[in-house]
């Protein structure tokens, strides 16, 4: 049987450059590359050796508002940090938006979640 490892994240955005700097200014991502197209740019982005790829829409935007409840399809990705009480303080000082505000789970693992850009939801989780 083939092996296999996840690649990257994907998300679509009107303005995949713009998206990438919130991503670069929040988190200190690099960006990788940004490919002008006529439907617009592309972009790809490195967050500590994990790589997201940002790209134009297709289609129409989804029509339900970003929540933590349970849903069909991708409901978020999730960014690991070492010091959660820090980075929320941080984050939120950046102007961050949280969703949901710091939680301990059973497994003794702390989350939290921000919306980004797009309305996308972001899980922050220390182990």
């Amino acid at each position: 049987m083939p092996t296999y490892q996840f690649d990257h994240i994907h998300l679509n955005s009107p303005d995949a450059v713009k998206t990438a700097q919130f991503y670069e200014q929040m988190f200190g991502a690099k960006i990788l590359r940004i490919r002008p197209r006529p439907e617009g740019s592309s972009v790809r982005l490195d967050l500590n050796g994990e790589v997201a790829m940002i790209g134009p829409p297709v289609g129409i935007p989804p029509l339900n508002a970003t929540t933590v409840q349970p849903q069909y399809g991708l409901i978020h990705f999730g960014l690991r940090t070492d010091d959660l009480g820090k980075a929320v303080v941080e984050l939120k000082a950046k102007g961050m938006v949280f969703a949901q505000e710091i939680t301990p789970m059973p497994s003794g693992s702390k989350i939290s979640y921000f919306v980004g850009p797009e309305n996308v939801l972001v899980e922050l989780q220390q182990y």
